[in-house]
Order: structure tokens, then C-alpha cells, then sequence
């Protein structure tokens, strides 16, 4: 269709990895960490889309301008102000977290992106976010976004205890971490409990919502979850390595995943880089927070985290210590390969 891009597997969308976050109330920290996260360890080039408050967006620009310059040629960043493009606003606002909401609305607002990877402003990447962006070549013809399952044990899981409203597969889907093509849910028509034929993506949210909100618990994540139960077909489901959160650590391990190739992003949902419940993710959080940018990674950033981390193994995450390092170890191993290459190759000539 004309203005839209191509398929990330062509060439030219492959120029920049899209990286959505919505920050409101106290998250600015917070996303400015994920998306510290996110270029210290990147191969390709990203562009943010941060939707922020008013009052956010002036405090945004000026930490990203801080950064060094090797960091911020490795990105661009739009701020967007929080809009809901159907419905009642307020009403949006209220669901769960405030502004939350707002990534129901992302295919409708960023028209021109083809492809992007959604996530919370309490996620951490501990390895390129090429990786996740290279999963939109998995999907088959019918699937248009991919999450993580909410748990992966159904007996202890929220969604098989106490849904009150249809959810996708066994456990639900945890939305903290969510790959889409855009442009196919602009173009799907979805099957729903509203009418007998489809509805786009946007004309469904609003009618879905009313008919739902008085038994959604965890607002824009329930939203998805029903539209996924309907529609099973759009959804690819990646692995809990991709969406590592306290439940797979602190009822003992429960994310093979994790256990076989590491944790790849940290979700801290529940405030735990905050408080003290779960110290192994606090860890990890202070250690990214307080990395200087031009310091060395094994230095400033891996060594901390392992001391740092021979204070939690009293605590159920804290004695798998291996789960949380062995992807940043192995990250940080392939960035130094990558600059002594371009190190030496920049030599070569001499």
C-alpha cells in the first residue's frame, strides 16, 4: 500500500529497529534505564517512541541529549504526547496503570512504522535488541505480534485461577513485552464477541473494553488477551527467556528457557528494582543505572553485578545467579569482538 513500509526482512526496514515505551506519573528513571539497556548493547540503529506527559517530555530531552555521542549516533527518539484516538480519554487513563492504555493505540498512531517492539518502562535488556527484532521473520502469514506466556506453570498461574474473561491458551500472555507488525493489524480484519463479522483493530478496542471493564483486573493486558482468545491464529508465542519475570524465579525456577540460554530481558514488574523483595533484579537494575557509558563493560558493569549478587543467594532468584549473568556475559563478549574488529580495521591501513 502506498506510505507503508516494507516487511523487516526487506532491506529497507531493516535500517532501524523501532522501540515503543510509555512513561507516565514517576517512570522516568525507570525508561531512561531500559533504554540505556537497549543501546548499550545494540548492533543496528534504534528509534524510540516515547509517549510521555507533558510534563516528561522537556526532562526526556535533556538526559537523552547527556548521553555520550558514541551512545546517541546509535539513535533517534520522538517524544509523542498521550492521545487516545477512540473512546473516552479519561476513561482509557483510569485502566490499570495510568496511561497504559496508550499502547492499544500505537498501530493507529505511528502509521509509517511498519514493525516494533513494544515493551514496559520496567524491562532491562541484557543482550541486542536484533535478537527479539530478528523473531518478526518467524512469523507465518496469519501471525501480527508475539508475547510470552503470564506463566508457565497453569496451577499457580493468575490468568487459569481467576480470569473473569476469555484469555489466550492456558496461562494468558504477559503483554510487559510485546513484538508487532504494525502494518498487519492495520490491515487484519479480528473475529470478536461483538458482531458476527470482523472489526479492524481500532474499531474493536472501544465496544471490547465496555463490554469487558467490569471484570478486567490488569487493564490493557486483559484487553489483548481477549482479542487473542478470539483470534489464536495472530499470535506468535516466543519463550519466558524474552519476558523474564519474579514469578519464574520466586516460587522456585520455572522458566527452562532462562535456565538453558539465560535471561534475555528482565522485566521488573511488581516494583522490585524499588524495594527490597527481589534484590537479584534490584541488582541488575543499579548496576545499568550507574554504568558510566564510556567505562569498561566487564569493569563498571559485569563485576559489580557479581559481587553485588553474593548478597542475594539467601533469596530463591539470587541462587541462580548463571540465569541472570550468561546472556550479558556472552553480549558483552561479542561487543568487544565487534570493537577490536572495527578497531583493527580502522588500523589496517597503517
Amino acid at each position: 500500500k502506498p506510505g507503508e513500509q516494507k516487511h523487516p526482512k526487506e532491506p529497507s526496514a531493516l535500517q532501524c529497529m523501532h522501540l515503543a515505551v510509555v512513561a507516565c506519573g514517576d517512570r522516568l528513571e525507570e525508561t531512561l534505564i531500559m533504554l540505556k539497556s537497549a543501546v548499550l548493547f545494540s548492533n543496528r540503529r534504534l528509534c524510540f517512541h516515547i509517549f510521555a506527559e507533558d510534563s516528561l517530555k522537556p526532562e526526556f530531552e535533556k538526559k537523552l541529549k547527556e548521553w555520550p555521542s558514541s551512545y546517541t549516533k546509535k539513535f533517534e527518539s520522538n517524544i509523542y504526547p498521550i492521545t487516545f484516538s477512540v473512546g473516552n480519554a479519561q476513561e482509557w487513563k483510569k485502566l490499570f496503570k495510568p496511561c497504559a492504555a496508550q499502547r492499544l493505540f500505537l498501530p493507529v498512531i505511528l502509521k509509517d512504522v511498519d514493525s516494533l517492539l513494544y515493551v514496559d518502562t520496567d524491562v532491562l535488556f541484557l543482550r541486542p535488541i536484533d535478537d527479539i527484532w530478528q523473531l518478526l521473520r518467524e512469523f507465518n502469514s496469519t501471525q501480527l505480534a508475539a508475547m510470552a506466556p503470564e506463566h508457565e506453570i497453569p496451577k499457580i498461574g493468575w490468568y487459569s485461577r481467576f480470569a473473569r474473561h476469555p484469555y489466550y491458551g492456558t496461562t494468558g500472555v504477559n503483554s510487559g513485552v510485546m513484538l508487532m507488525n504494525l502494518t498487519r493489524i492495520r490491515s487484519t480484519q479480528f473475529k470478536n464477541s461483538l458482531i458476527p463479522g470482523g472489526l479492524t483493530w481500532e474499531e474493536m478496542l472501544y465496544p471490547l473494553y465496555q463490554k469487558y471493564k467490569n471484570y478486567i483486573t490488569w487493564g490493557d493486558q486483559d484487553l489483548l488477551n481477549i482479542i487473542f482468545y478470539f483470534n489464536p491464529e495472530c499470535l506468535y508465542v516466543f519463550p519466558c527467556q524474552w519476558n523474564y519475570r519474579p514469578d519464574h524465579c520466586m516460587y522456585g525456577s520455572n522458566c527452562r528457557g532462562a535456565e538453558e540460554e539465560g535471561v534475555s530481558i528482565l522485566h521488573g514488574n511488581r516494583g522490585v528494582y524499588h524495594d527490597d523483595k527481589q534484590p537479584t533484579f534490584k541488582a541488575l537494575y543499579e548496576v545499568i543505572r550507574d554504568f558510566p557509558f564510556e567505562d569498561n563493560l566487564f569493569q563498571s558493569l559485569y563485576y559489580p553485578l557479581q559481587s553485588k549478587f553474593l548478597d542475594t543467594v539467601h533469596t530463591l532468584c539470587g541462587r541462580i545467579p548463571q540465569v541472570f549473568l550468561k546472556q550479558i556475559e556472552k553480549t558483552m563478549k561479542k561487543v568487544y569482538e565487534n570493537r577490536v574488529i572495527v578497531y583493527l580495521g580502522a588500523n589496517h591501513r597503517y
